[in-house]
């Protein structure tokens, strides 16, 4: 069994952008205007920070879990 890379996404709403908040990938620090595009970059950048040769006979493919929090408000009337 492959071991899983756990990334944990947030959305900045001062910058407007999805940012890595934390990530089993040291040094993992990426954004992204949505989080489909955050996602997309991920295994480019962890394979970028781990210098993997694509080339290599020896690769596994190892899933990456993406975990991602947002936060909103409303305004609601505090007569109710």
């Amino acid at each position: 069994m492959n071991p899983v890379i756990v990334v944990k996404a947030a959305f900045d709403a001062e910058a407007g952008v999805w940012i890595i908040e934390s990530s089993d990938v040291h040094g993992l620090r990426i954004e992204a205007p949505t989080l489909e595009a955050l996602v997309e970059r991920i295994p480019v950048a962890i394979q970028d920070l781990l210098g993997t040769d694509l080339s290599d006979d020896a690769l596994i493919d190892t899933p990456i879990e993406v975990i991602a929090h947002a936060g909103t408000r409303v305004r609601l009337s505090l007569a109710a």
